[in-house]
């Protein structure tokens, strides 16, 4: 995961490129753990069970099963420092949950049979549909309370 807010449009023209699925969550305008929850359903279209909470949302981004097959993920989190801000301790959950699913999908991509890569990308703004439009296709680490 990088907090690096570099030009993301050619990352994504390359994700894009190289056949991956693209995801882009635009924070922008939440400011509750709710509103992140609908947000992040919405933008992974994530099973109908989606339980909207921290482990809810752990367990969806470790499993991916209902996207398009895709030899990699590109996850690019926009307009988050309003929601940092005013939230601190769900964005550090939420940055470890991230953390920790860039982790799990690295190991899957190394082992036999690997599966899909995903990264996560933290910008303030990308060219783009926005967030809760559904995209294509979808880096994070500590454990919440």
């Amino acid at each position: 995961m990088t907090l690096d807010p570099r030009p993301l449009t050619p990352a994504l023209e390359a994700a894009e490129a190289a056949g991956w699925a693209t995801v882009r969550l635009d924070l922008d305008g939440v400011r509750s753990k709710a509103e992140l929850m609908r947000r992040c359903g919405a933008v992974l279209d994530v099973p109908e069970y989606f339980g909207g909470n921290w482990d809810a949302l752990a367990d969806a981004l470790k499993d991916l099963s209902w996207l398009p097959a895709a030899p990699g993920r590109l996850v690019v989190v926009t307009s988050w420092r309003g929601y940092a801000e005013a939230r601190p301790a769900d964005w550090e959950t939420l940055t470890e949950i991230l953390e920790e699913a860039v982790d799990f999908w690295r190991a899957e991509s190394e082992g036999e049979g690997a599966g899909p890569e995903l990264t996560v990308l933290l910008a303030e703004s990308v060219p783009g549909p926005a967030a809760g439009a559904p995209s294509r296709t979808p880096r994070l680490k500590r454990r919440r309370g």
